[in-house]
C-alpha cells in the first residue's frame, strides 16, 4: 500500500510539473529507482507513464496553440519522432552505471540552455543574425528529440529552451506545443521500450493514471500565471534543484 501511495503521488506530481515546466521525471524516477527498479528500466517506465499526463495538458493548451517559428507542425513532429527512436535505442544500449552518471549534467545542462535562451536570442537579432531557418529548426528539434528518447527528465525544459532559441515568444503557446511534443516524444519511444522488455508495468499503470490528472490540472493552473517572466523563473529553480539534488544522489 505505501508502495502504491508513493506511485501514484510521484505521478500526479509529475503530471502536474511536466504541465507548468517539465522535470516531472525527475520525481517519477527517483520514485521508481527507490521501489528497486534498475535506473534504465526507471527510466523507461517514467517515460511511459509520462505520456498520459503530457496528453492531458496539450488537451488543456489546445486553444492556445498557434503556428511560431520557420518550421510547419508536421515537420516538427516529424524530426521529433526519428530523433525520439535514436534517443531510445541509444538508452536500451547504456549501462544502468552509465546511465546513473549521465543524469545531473543532462538536467543541468537542460536548465542553463532555458535560463540563458531569451537573452541570447535578443543578442542574435541586436546584431541583426537570423535566429533559424527551417534546416537549423529541424535540426534543433530533432536533436532535443534524440534528448528526450533518451532521456525523458527534463524534456521540457529542453523543448522550451529550443523554442526560445529559435525565436518562439509567446510562453503559453510555447508550453503548449511543449507537451504536444513530449507527448509525441514519449509515445515513439515507450513504444520501443515495450518492445525490448523493459517497461515495468505493475509500476507504470497505477503512475500513469495519476500523471494524466496531474497533468490536466497542471495546465489549468498554468494558464493562469499572469506575468510568463514569473513562469520562467519558476521553471529555472525547478530545473537547478533538481540538478541538485541529482549531483548529491
Amino acid at each position: 500500500m505505501l508502495d502504491l501511495i508513493l506511485i501514484c503521488t510521484a505521478g500526479f506530481a509529475a503530471g502536474v510539473l511536466n504541465a507548468v515546466a517539465g522535470g516531472g521525471t525527475f520525481l517519477t524516477l527517483p520514485a521508481l529507482i527507490w521501489l528497486g527498479i534498475p535506473p534504465v528500466a526507471a527510466n523507461a517506465t517514467a517515460t511511459l507513464t509520462a505520456l498520459p499526463g503530457y496528453v492531458g495538458s496539450a488537451w488543456a493548451f489546445r486553444q492556445d496553440l498557434h503556428a511560431q517559428g520557420n518550421l510547419r507542425l508536421t515537420w516538427v513532429i516529424g524530426a521529433s519522432v526519428v530523433g525520439a527512436l535514436i534517443g531510445a535505442a541509444l538508452l536500451v544500449l547504456t549501462s544502468d552505471r552509465a546511465f546513473s552518471g549521465l543524469i545531473p549534467w543532462l538536467m543541468l545542462a537542460a536548465t542553463i540552455l532555458f535560463a540563458l535562451g531569451p537573452a541570447l536570442t535578443r543578442s542574435l537579432r541586436a546584431r541583426g543574425i537570423p535566429v533559424a531557418g527551417p534546416v537549423v529548426c529541424f535540426l534543433v528539434f530533432g536533436t532535443v528529440a534524440v534528448y528526450g528518447g533518451y532521456f525523458n527528465g527534463g524534456l521540457g525544459i529542453m523543448l522550451l529552451a529550443a523554442m526560445g532559441l529559435l525565436g518562439y515568444t509567446d510562453l503559453h503557446a510555447m508550453n503548449g506545443l511543449k507537451n504536444v511534443l513530449s507527448a509525441v516524444l514519449s509515445l515513439t519511444s515507450a513504444i520501443a521500450f515495450v518492445a525490448t522488455g523493459l517497461i515495468v508495468w505493475g509500476a507504470a499503470v497505477p503512475m500513469a493514471i495519476s500523471a494524466a490528472l496531474g497533468g490536466y490540472i497542471g495546465a489549468r493552473l498554468s494558464r493562469k500565471v499572469p506575468n510568463p517572466d514569473d513562469l520562467r523563473v519558476f521553471i529555472t529553480l525547478v530545473g537547478l534543484t533538481m540538478s541538485i539534488l541529482f549531483f548529491l544522489t
